[in-house]
């Protein structure tokens, strides 16, 4: 796979010397990003979400000519479906729950008494049905199983939505709540692998167009415990996740900013999804973190929008 090169060898643009601002720190100055006292959880400002939105829009026209259906679902999902997916198994560390104060007058009493004595009140609350959603994917599985078999030739979405993962970090690109793009392609093999190709060469195309150095490496996703780092190990053996690399927070570790991901029959067989000729469904997705690669564009081509280079903003903005 491709290497990555950057424009400064192995010092990334604006490097900060040792002690002195991160680049979280610089994003936090310039009012990019809004604290809010969780790391991880940020306020974005215009001008962070003008280079989202942009993103979006290349994105969108990337893949006008495929006639995806285009669903947008909230960033929570049903908890059966949840418990269904198996996410639970690869990812408990990750996950994130929605509870609530289901009590009584008396309970309400409790809550108010440990807030006043500062201490800990969540013992009140119950999980309700509604967990955070944590890929843009995941909803999307059983609504298109509810449809019955797929037609002969497979079906196709185009999904959006803030996803949850609960990893609080100070670097900037591993936020706990982050908008992740996503084409979704259900149907046999040799489909789902036509069009993961093609997009690991659309992807490729247009992160080389907005002026970022990349690499395309094999990747696994980030099993929890003993079992996990087997699945893992098979997941790259296997070749079902590829990820597109940038280096924002440094040359040596680089920020996987698109994934493209083979399910096989996984998510086929935990759904009942099934191809025209009765066959379980294989399934593949190309996934786009928008803030990630805003926070690439930004490493690389600094903290003022107006003076990345001309092409860079003709691409983004016309």
């Amino acid at each position: 796979m491709e290497s990555i090169s950057s424009p400064a060898g192995d010092v990334l643009p604006e490097d900060e010397p040792a002690g002195g601002p991160t680049f979280l720190d610089r994003l936090f100055d310039h009012g990019l990003l809004v604290r809010t006292g969780v790391d991880g959880l940020y306020g974005r400002s215009g001008g962070f979400e003008s280079v989202v939105d942009a993103l979006d829009r290349i994105i969108t026209r990337l893949g006008a000519a495929e006639g995806a259906e285009v669903l947008r679902f909230p960033p929570a999902m049903s908890r059966s479906a949840f418990e269904r997916s198996g996410y639970l198994k690869g990812f408990p560390n990750l996950a994130g729950t929605v509870h609530s104060f289901c009590g009584d007058a008396r309970g309400h009493a409790e809550i108010l008494a440990c807030l006043e004595a500062g201490t800990d009140w969540t013992g009140q609350q119950e999980a309700t049905d509604v967990v955070l959603t944590p890929a843009a994917c995941y909803p999307v599985y059983p609504v298109a199983a509810a449809r019955g078999a797929l037609p002969a030739a497979g079906r196709l979405f185009d999904l959006q939505s803030y996803c949850f993962r609960r990893e609080p970090s100070l670097e900037p690109t591993r936020m706990q709540l982050f908008r992740m793009r996503e084409y979704v392609r259900m149907g046999s093999p040799e489909q789902v692998l036509a069009f993961r190709e093609s997009w690991l060469e659309r992807g490729t195309a247009m992160m080389r167009d907005l002026g970022l150095p990349l690499a395309i490496d094999a990747a696994n996703d980030p099993f929890f415990g003993r079992a996990g780092r087997m699945l893992a190990n098979n997941q790259r053996a296997q070749g079902l996740k590829f990820e597109l690399n940038v280096p924002v927070n440094s040359v040596d570790k680089p920020t996987a900013c698109l994934s493209f991901n083979y399910h096989q029959d996984h998510f086929g067989s935990t759904w009942d999804l099934h191809q025209a000729d009765g066959a379980v469904a294989h399934t593949a997705c190309v996934g786009f973190g928008l803030e990630r690669i805003t926070l690439a564009l930004l490493r690389h081509h600094g903290l003022d929008l107006a003076a990345w280079p001309e092409a860079v903003r003709a691409e983004l903005w016309g």
